[in-house]
């Protein structure tokens, strides 16, 4: 939502984000970059699905937004995760105009959308456009709502993200970058990150893990870096406007993840001109293919991700390679195009909605 605010904003668009307050984030005027955002509400983090999601809870809550809809006036309301409790679908219920969705999420099966399968059905048909960030992503939610969904992925700042960011000093003396991302949570593949590099063969002292992120099981992953290792592994913590000069330091991205709908994670690095050794999973494999912008190994087994970093570490030429390839298929996930593909898909969804109004009268 920031970046295609920034983006659409360049173009002239108004454009306001509607959301919940959540906690240890930057303050608006750090993160938002004169974006107008309005904080309804406090998000409270449930667990489901191996990761954490959001739900948003306030008094009064729906009148609150109903004020702000009516107030406003908007041409288009898109909503990320429509079918997600509270703020989603309260916008999408008081909705009174262009109304999209764009659903971001794969698993395997959903309870919710089980238990609640005809009111969520009625949700999605109340909903002018369907977009799903993935082939991954629209086959989820698919299975249980249907509709004509249209695959538009997420985004990447290519400028923020680029092979020119210089590295950071701490780092750039010469040893072996191996770079791990993300939320400390059991779907992100941390343990198994750890134990392939502890599985590194004596000699390799030339390796260096570096972490960044934090999340609930952070304690845990730190204990097991343990006796010499502990010299090799670096836990940077939550890092935001860092992370391109951090991405800029490493040798190799690995993204040993179990699940994902989409990998941004994996384009932030191959839109910095690194290789990547991600899971060969759906989601990543909409991203990337294997031996073009980097290597796809499975999911559960450590040596097989010890052994494709070291074929990276040892092969200069196959890294190249796999990081000039990443770098040009990150640029066809660029903002500006991204941007014209959904500007372009409200026009269809207010041409839908005419149409259907046209048809009922």
């Amino acid at each position: 939502m920031h970046y295609f605010a920034l983006e659409a904003m360049k173009r002239g668009h108004q454009v306001r984000i509607i959301t919940s307050q959540v906690k240890d984030i930057p303050p608006d005027e750090e993160i938002g970059e004169r974006i107008p955002i309005t904080r309804l509400g406090r998000s409270v983090p449930i667990v489901g699905n191996g990761s954490v999601a959001r739900v948003t809870f306030a008094p009064n809550l729906g009148a609150r937004l109903q004020k702000i809809l009516d107030r406003e006036r908007f041409d288009v309301i898109h909503i990320h995760a429509p079918l997600t409790p509270t703020l989603p679908i309260l916008a999408l219920t008081r909705s009174r105009t262009v109304t999209v969705g764009t659903f971001h999420t794969n698993f395997e099966g959903n309870a919710f959308l089980g238990l609640f399968l005809m009111a969520c059905q009625g949700y999605v048909d109340h909903l002018d456009g369907l977009i799903g960030v993935s082939k991954t992503a629209v086959g989820a939610v698919s299975r249980y709502c249907q509709g004509e969904y249209k695959v538009i992925p997420n985004g990447i700042d290519v400028e923020q993200f680029n092979p020119c960011v210089p590295r950071v000093p701490a780092f750039d003396d010469g040893r072996f970058n191996v770079l791990w991302v993300g939320r400390m949570e059991p779907r992100n593949g941390l343990d198994r990150m750890i134990k392939a590099f502890s599985l590194a063969p004596r000699g390799r002292d030339d390796m260096r893990l570096i972490v960044i992120g934090d999340g609930p099981l952070g304690a845990t992953y730190e204990r097991m870096v343990t006796g010499n290792l502990k010299k090799r592994v670096h836990f940077t913590g939550f890092v935001n406007a860092g992370r391109p000069a951090l991405y800029a330091s490493a040798d190799v991205l690995c993204v040993p993840a179990t699940i994902s709908s989409f990998g941004i994670t994996v384009l932030e690095g191959m839109a910095a001109g690194r290789p990547v050794i991600a899971s060969r999973i759906a989601g990543f494999s909409d991203v990337m293919t294997h031996g073009k912008e980097g290597l796809l190994v499975d999911t559960g087994d450590a040596a097989a991700f010890r052994d494709a970093i070291l074929k990276i570490a040892e092969d200069r030429a196959l890294a190249a390679a796999l990081a000039r390839n990443g770098r040009a298929t990150a640029e066809t996930y660029s903002w500006p195009r991204v941007t014209d593909d959904i500007l372009a898909f409200y026009a269809e969804a207010a041409h839908r909605r005419k149409e259907r109004a046209c048809r009922s009268a």
